[in-house]
């Protein structure tokens, strides 16, 4: 039995990342979107092969929290500003557990500036925040197949915790 995720017909991380970094060299479509300073704000987009993606705009001092995108591999590019992205450079188990101990070594940072962007494959653990105290932030993510859920963690140093999983209905 194959899961969506093994269908061989939809885009590849790669092919995600090229997309992100077409609609992020569009300024209109950038500039199309409106931002808030009180939190962040995105517009759907129409993804290739059936993805999801999506226009998000980061306020200062915005962040997701460290999550995964479950079954889905993804893409994502700094379209004007800079983003931060912390993740850990290990494969954690998918299910079966609520604590991890992480291990030494494996967290990595990167700083995303405008035009800077990476693919990601599955169960890809990451936080990305704007660190910026003045400036907006917008980045284009596109995601296939379309997130089937989110898990959201929470961390305290060495030590990471699942406290939700999200579904589709929870978003609308």
């Amino acid at each position: 039995m194959s899961s969506a995720a093994d269908d061989a017909s939809g885009p590849t991380a790669a092919e995600l990342l090229d997309f992100v970094r077409r609609v992020a060299c569009d300024a209109s479509t950038v500039a199309s979107l409106p931002l808030d300073p009180e939190g962040r704000t995105w517009v759907q987009l129409e993804g290739p092969g059936g993805s999801e993606a999506w226009l998000i705009g980061w306020p200062p001092g915005t962040g997701t929290g460290w999550h995964d995108h479950a079954d889905s591999v993804g893409a994502f590019i700094t379209a004007a500003g800079t983003l931060k992205e912390l993740s850990l450079a290990a494969r954690l188990p998918t299910d079966g557990w609520r604590t991890l101990e992480l291990t030494e070594g494996i967290d990595r940072s990167r700083e995303l500036t405008t035009g800077q962007g990476r693919a990601f494959g599955r169960h890809h653990v990451h936080e990305v925040l704007n660190e910026s105290d003045t400036e907006h932030a917008v980045s284009v993510h596109a995601y296939y197949p379309p997130l089937p859920r989110i898990r959201r963690y929470s961390r305290n140093g060495a030590l990471l915790r699942l406290e939700q999983v999200e579904r589709p209905e929870d978003w609308q």
